[in-house]
């Protein structure tokens, strides 16, 4: 299972949506990079979750500021280091010091 985080402007938390294959979720990453580089021509992007697929999420594609890709798995919980954004951060001022 894959995992694609958006983090968005002026909002304290990642919107998530999942994908069973490593292709799909590559597809949809360059999809939201493509619309983040070109927002004017796609304003609204749509998703959907593989895993819930009830769950939707539209967004403003003006407010992306981040998209991450990472494979989800127990090896993350397992080291220790949390999924997501923040962890990259921490890590990153850890390394720094």
């Amino acid at each position: 299972m894959f995992l694609l985080e958006l983090v968005l402007r002026y909002s304290p938390v990642s919107l998530s949506v999942q994908r069973k294959s490593e292709e799909d979720a590559m597809a949809l990453y360059r999809q939201i990079l493509g619309v983040m580089q070109d927002s004017a021509a796609t304003p609204l992007l749509e998703l959907t979750c593989e895993k819930e697929v009830d769950k939707k999420i539209a967004v403003l594609t003006g407010e992306i500021l981040a998209v991450q890709l990472s494979e989800k798995s127990g090896t993350a919980a397992a080291s220790g280091r949390p999924p997501g954004f923040f962890a990259l951060a921490s890590e990153a001022k850890s390394e720094g010091a």
